[in-house]
């Protein structure tokens, strides 16, 4: 059951990279085929600016889930200038310290995002009329799951692929 609740932030992922890459074309093919097309038969123009919302949502839920998924996966960029040089006690609190740090800021990043969520939670957005909070609780889940995993990476060994000295 575990190993299922912790594919879901991946498959999640997989499923709005798939969705905005699809939403990217469409909006190519709306502005510039159709758009063409139209203009040229002398129609109504199709409306697409929905394009722009379905875009502007899966980013912000890509983005937020995609970093919590990076400190889980250990696949942030991390810069070893002096830390690997110390006793390896030492780089076990570094390491702790750090993610006990990126925790922190992941339930900051969430507490905003659920008072955002209240606060924009009667507000529609103008194409598709979904509530502004869905745009805004990608903070809150995203910042959840970096907290965890920033809190779950804190209390698990160095990586053996880290140098130790």
């Amino acid at each position: 059951m575990l190993r299922i609740l912790s594919a879901v932030p991946k498959i999640t992922v997989t499923a709005l990279i798939i969705l905005a890459i699809v939403n990217l074309l469409v909006g190519v093919t709306l502005r510039y085929f159709v758009g063409a097309i139209t203009d040229w038969l002398d129609v109504d123009p199709v409306p697409f600016t929905w394009v722009e919302e379905v875009g502007e949502l899966s980013l912000a839920w890509l983005t937020l889930i995609g970093a919590a998924i990076g400190i889980q996966s250990r696949s942030h960029f991390t810069l070893a200038v002096f830390v690997h040089r110390l006793p390896e006690t030492a780089q076990l609190w570094i390491h702790r310290f750090n993610h006990a740090l990126i925790a922190g800021v992941g339930a900051l990043v969430a507490w905003y995002g659920f008072k955002l969520c209240l606060l924009n939670r009667t507000l529609m957005t103008p194409g598709l009329q979904i509530n502004l909070a869905w745009l805004y609780a990608s903070a809150a889940a995203g910042g959840i799951l970096i907290a965890v995993y920033g809190l779950a990476v804190m209390i698990s060994p160095l990586p053996q692929d880290e140098p130790q000295h």
